[in-house]
């Protein structure tokens, strides 16, 4: 299984956010330069965030953003599934575009589809608290990386 950037984009934005104290904004700027990733695409993913309501976008002059609610109750699973496009790991995933002449006798789609409700049972075990539970390690790494 594998994560697009945009879905590993969107964790370590909330990771990074979910180290700072709960009224504090952030801003994208920083967050791209501790990452060293391009500030673009954080723009995409931290407004989809502010969509999903995960986040919280305040405009202006001193405007910033931050996590719209606790770490305890977003959800990795939840987050995964809004921010993927698909799950297509395998063509016959993709109804509209199979042409995989075995589908309909194959047996690897169905192994294949248990594996990826197994990938995201696991996932839904966590929330950003559980990733965030080294929070002066992970602040340690910003900090260094600023």
């Amino acid at each position: 299984m594998r994560l697009t950037l945009y879905t590993d984009y969107s964790l370590r934005v909330l990771v990074y956010l979910a180290t700072k104290p709960k009224e504090e904004l952030s801003n994208i700027k920083e967050i791209a330069e501790v990452y060293n990733i391009s500030k673009n695409h954080l723009m995409k993913v931290t407004y989809e965030l502010g969509k999903m309501n995960v986040i919280e976008t305040i405009r202006g002059r001193n405007g910033g953003i931050r996590l719209a609610l606790p770490p305890e109750e977003i959800n990795i699973g939840n987050i995964v599934r809004k921010t993927e496009e698909d799950f297509h790991i395998v063509e016959c995933f993709d109804q509209e575009n199979n042409q995989c002449i075995i589908s309909p006798v194959c047996g690897l789609k169905h192994v294949l589809n248990k594996a990826l409700q197994a990938y995201l049972d696991v996932l839904d075990q966590y929330t950003l608290a559980d990733l965030t539970k080294n929070q002066s390690a992970l602040l340690d790494y910003f900090l260094m990386n600023k």
